[in-house]
């Protein structure tokens, strides 16, 4: 039996924004959120794990467990990026260039990208931030230029992340736009059955804690030629010999004119900025001269370059499999407490399905007040009725810490809605 289509959002380029109806539902629920104390709090140090929030000097408030950071492999206070990114301020400045990429940049973002590109093994390109590599994407992968002249019509996910869901106005007033039901490999064949040239925009590793099906992906690529755009910016570092990531360490040697991967620095590669992997010197040089956040903005400063330099240092060392093996460990011990849907598929974020929106709420809170920091994800994040608990496992917590986090959810659970976990 075929799987319906999602709504594309009804068609009209207007209507790929809801933002009016997103506010509206959302609004009571982020409201609760920051009066519970939960969300926007403001930490002033932020060392391993340990999170010290709330005002007044350094390491004087209450003190916590972060599980919220994405930092996967505790990168983001190595002492090796912490390092970098000081020494190129030292010996370059300024802390950024105030001139547009076509016109002057600096030659240490040249040997940066030289280095990521031999990670990666792609051509890549850096920008920014992930957020700004995929809006300088969007409209490029919409033109035809990356599928030989001919316009795709886009298929979204409809789970892709907001970096990517959001430029959809901009792609449907070039290009017909499909959304389809998460990770729907029938709907996405049916569609290159119906059309010559499809392009496919999704995450490789979902913020819920699941994944894209890269091997269906590409028996869809090598039977029908379809585009494949990746955002892999929760799978990179974590993932591969070097850290290629999650999709990159599941595709050819050779990326190919028929494949890109996008990802942020910022997440298990521990520092800022965000990059394209590209497979041809095609694709590279419409992005070099066309992509409007790479050629009319300023590079990454100095410090992140600096950082990233340290971060490729030790993903060419013995600590890069010593960092992804611990992680891998804390999360199987996480899995042996609580089951959740990602039991068993070895990704470091962990989603607690509570269903209602105040519960998870009041759980969340629950947890702060026992020491640990932990999302509460709902509308429009997730669906309505059904909000949980999202956490992000890092290679720097301790198992103690796993395990009193366990016990602590669990607790929650039952003292807010009455049941123990899992909840039916």
């Amino acid at each position: 039996m075929q799987q319906p289509i999602a709504p594309a959002d009804d068609g009209a380029s207007e209507h790929f924004r809801n933002t009016a109806d997103a506010l509206l539902e959302s609004r009571l629920y982020f409201d609760a959120s920051q009066m519970a104390g939960f969300m926007a709090i403001h930490g002033h140090s932020m060392r391993e794990r340990g999170l010290a929030w709330g005002n007044g000097p350094i390491d004087s408030g209450p003190q916590v467990i972060d599980f919220v950071r994405c930092s996967y492999l505790g990168l983001d206070t190595h002492p090796m990026i912490v390092a970098g990114a000081i020494e190129a301020i030292e010996v370059h400045r300024p802390l950024h260039s105030s001139s547009a990429r076509t016109r002057l940049k600096f030659d240490l973002l040249r040997e940066l990208e030289g280095l990521l590109a031999e990670i990666f093994c792609a051509r890549v390109v850096a920008f920014s931030s992930g957020m700004l590599a995929n809006l300088g994407a969007m409209p490029i992968l919409a033109s035809g230029q990356l599928t030989g002249g001919r316009k795709p019509i886009v298929v979204f996910d409809r789970s892709s992340q907001i970096s990517l869901a959001y430029h959809k106005p901009v792609v449907a007033d070039q290009t017909p736009v499909e959304t389809i039901v998460h990770n729907d490999i029938d709907a996405l064949e049916r569609l290159c059955r119906e059309n010559p040239v499809v392009a496919y925009v999704c995450d490789g590793v979902y913020c819920t804690g699941d994944y894209s099906p890269i091997k269906e992906l590409r028996q869809l690529q090598e039977r029908y030629g379809l585009f494949l755009y990746i955002d892999d910016t929760h799978g990179i570092s974590i993932f591969g010999h070097q850290g290629e990531g999650f999709a990159r360490s599941q595709l050819p040697q050779v990326l190919g004119d028929r494949t890109i991967i996008a990802a942020s620095l910022a997440n298990g590669f521990g520092t800022s900025g965000g990059i394209l992997m590209l497979g041809t010197a095609h694709h590279e040089a419409l992005f070099r001269g066309y992509s409007v956040p790479y050629a009319f903005s300023m590079i990454s400063n100095l410090a992140a370059v600096g950082a990233a330099f340290g971060s490729c240092k030790i993903h060419r060392s013995p600590e890069l499999g010593q960092r992804q093996r611990r992680l891998a460990q804390l999360v199987r011990l996480f899995d042996r407490h609580i089951a959740t849907a990602e039991q068993g598929n070895s990704l470091p974020i962990r989603a607690i399905t509570i269903g209602s929106e105040a519960d998870a709420i009041a759980i969340a809170r629950g947890l702060l007040d026992g020491g640990f920091y932990t999302l509460a994800p709902f509308f429009p994040r997730v669906g309505q009725g059904k909000a949980g608990i999202r956490v992000c496992i890092t290679a720097d917590h301790e198992v103690r810490e796993i395990e009193r986090l366990c016990d602590c959810i669990l607790k929650n659970i039952a003292e807010t809605t009455g049941k123990p976990y899992p909840l039916r």
